[in-house]
């Protein structure tokens, strides 16, 4: 058994090839490049994007290469970004990782003359005439819609090959760079240089005055990198701005809701619904700060444990607890967490040059691979929950092919949010009354991330849009910009005064071109699983029997039509008050542990 303390688990990938520098590495990455070369030469002997005699045929063809090679490359891909990802530092992988993606940018070239050719095609007709094609109905209707906004191919080639050393490039320094920050922090008397994701790991500490030690000492180390990540953030911006203009795209905004599969009236009623939530987190702002002895809660101080919470959570332990946690679902569920742990899926123990915060990642037909920064809290353990809940996820939709398989992101953590709630109520329901707010606290700190700190990111990345139309910002404005965000929606909830300026600077997702407001699927996903998790409690064995269908068609239908089967409409603003109500009954419970007599009161009703 592992000692949690000393060495946490490492993944292993050995089993796809032994290593970087194997024989079978080299000829499964040849292999890989051939395969692309393949399905260029297919395309052209085709003639595509012209005329095309037996269209449906020949995009039948097409569509079974694809899959053929995109199942091949995504694997390499997967497998080389498991040695990038775990160390930054690893030339061998950084540069087969660039040669990769140098080929890569031939299949997006491929995607973007197959959309054109689309686009002059009778969809609807070929779909009702082949299997094959209707299997990929979904993918097919968004390309036609996609075609219109599309510039003329060569300029769409051009955009490929500069991407690599524009918005690409900037998101790889910002990487690479980010992952290397060494801090200064006096720990028992001695100065250490701490990795970044050390450093931030401490605002879950129980310990005050590291908190406040490793927030202070953060900041200055974001101030010495402001310039070249300003740089980075300036380039990449610029560069969605000219391509949405270019593609005849209102805004950036709008080719984000194309391809997350949802639209304005959606967001709406969406954002609408949060906003009216904004004075219910500040009252348990307000009410967490009484908890910690403090008039009013600062920054680094808003995800800090609460009472008895902030016991160890051991590694083993959390394995334990999710595996009998997720059994009370479905045997399924619990078997995709036990091979995960059992086959060395997981990545847990944080170092110098590993990326910061978690995530799952696909490798094979059924087989995922998980990071995380393991840090010994509750949360460390939820997290745990939350990425094996992407793998199983993965897993439902082992039998669609790779172009199934695309999910939106409003849809990628419907598994996630919905194994982290059961999780978190496994733990409630096995909680003491005494130590109830500590363990509420923790469980509303997704709610306040995904709610009140996204929209605050929000807010930010439409202003910098705004105004990078015009011209470069400085490092200056993008903190002032991010303070205004979080003034928006934090207000007195915290501390003004111990805001984060320089939450652009650390947050990966705007340093990449293709993740253009992020931010909002992830409100999306947290309030889309807590709705599917009140239906799961209404009626579970049906719910039971409908829901891993639900995750294989995740990207074969949008997530209006996704939500219907499920009595759930996505336009209506009620129902997203609906799943907030489940966070304000969380936020009335604290409160009132938190100023409640020494008579514990009734448990929460779940």
């Amino acid at each position: 058994m592992i000692d949690s303390r000393t060495a946490l688990p490492h993944w292993d990938v050995t089993d796809v090839f032994p290593s970087l520098e194997s024989p079978e590495f080299a000829e499964g990455f040849r292999r890989s490049l051939e395969r692309i070369e393949g399905l260029v030469a297919l395309v052209d002997r085709l003639g595509i994007p012209g005329k095309v005699s037996q269209a449906g045929s020949a995009l039948g063809q097409i569509l079974y290469e694809q899959n053929a090679t995109l199942e091949q490359v995504s694997t390499l891909e997967a497998y080389i970004y498991a040695y990038v990802s775990t160390n930054t530092r690893d030339a061998t992988a950084q540069a087969r990782l660039s040669e990769l993606q140098q080929a890569r940018v031939k299949l997006n070239l491929l995607i973007v003359r197959l959309t054109a050719w689309i686009g002059t095609l009778d969809v609807e007709k070929l779909i009702g005439e082949s299997d094959v094609l209707r299997d990929h109905a979904y993918l097919l209707r968004r390309a036609k819609i996609r075609s219109a906004h599309l510039m003329a191919p060569a300029q769409e080639e051009l955009a490929a090959e500069l991407g690599l050393t524009g918005s690409t490039a900037w998101e790889k320094l910002h990487s690479a760079h980010t992952s290397q920050i060494a801090v200064p922090l006096e720990i028992d008397g001695e100065i250490r240089q701490l990795p970044m994701s050390t450093i931030r790991a401490y605002r879950l500490e129980a310990d005050a005055d590291l908190r406040k030690r490793a927030y202070e000492a953060e900041l200055p180390e974001w101030k010495k990198s402001e310039v070249p990540l300003a740089a980075a953030l300036n380039s990449i911006k610029g560069e969605v701005l000219a391509l949405a203009r270019r593609r005849g795209w209102d805004s950036p905004l709008d080719a984000a809701l194309f391809d997350h599969g949802i639209d304005r009236p959606i967001l709406e009623a969406m954002h609408a619904a949060t906003v009216d939530t904004f004075p219910d987190f500040r009252r348990y702002f307000h009410a967490k700060a009484r908890a910690l002895g403090a008039t009013t809660l600062a920054w680094y101080d808003a995800e800090a444990p609460v009472g008895n919470v902030s016991r160890p959570w051991e590694y083993e332990e959390s394995r334990s607890f999710i595996e009998e946690g997720f059994a009370r679902f479905s045997p399924g569920l619990r078997d995709l967490a036990r091979r995960a742990f059992e086959e060395s899926w997981i990545d847990a123990e944080p170092r110098p040059g590993k990326v910061d915060g978690a995530f799952c990642m696909w490798l094979r037909p059924g087989e995922s691979r998980v990071l995380a920064n393991f840090n010994h809290t509750y949360q460390a353990m939820t997290t745990l929950a939350h990425e094996l809940g992407h793998a199983f996820h993965n897993r439902a939709q082992t039998q669609r092919t790779p172009l199934q398989r695309i999910d939106p992101m409003t849809l990628a953590e419907t598994a996630s949010i919905f194994c982290e709630t059961l999780i978190e109520e496994a733990a409630f329901a096995q909680t003491p009354a005494a130590e109830q707010a500590g363990l509420l606290d923790a469980s509303l700190q997704l709610p306040a991330a995904v709610v009140v700190d996204i929209h605050s990111r929000f807010l930010f990345e439409q202003e910098v849009f705004s105004r990078r139309g015009a011209r470069e910002l400085s490092a200056q404005e993008f903190c002032e910009m991010m303070v205004a965000g979080q003034r928006a929606t934090y207000a007195d909830g915290l501390d003004p005064a111990t805001y984060h300026p320089y939450m652009w600077a650390l947050k990966p997702h705007y340093y990449s071109a293709e993740l253009s407001f992020y931010n909002f699927p992830y409100t999306f996903g947290f309030l889309f699983g807590l709705g599917l998790y009140a239906r799961y409690l209404e009626h579970p064995d049906p719910f039971r029997s409908k829901y891993e269908e639900l995750l294989s068609r995740t990207g074969m239908s949008d997530p209006a039509s996704l939500a219907k089967d499920f009595g759930i409409d996505i336009r209506s603003t009620g129902f997203w008050r609906s799943s907030l109500d489940v966070v304000r009954r969380k936020i009335d419970r604290f409160v009132e542990l938190v100023g409640r007599n020494p008579h514990p009161p009734a448990p929460l009703s779940r």
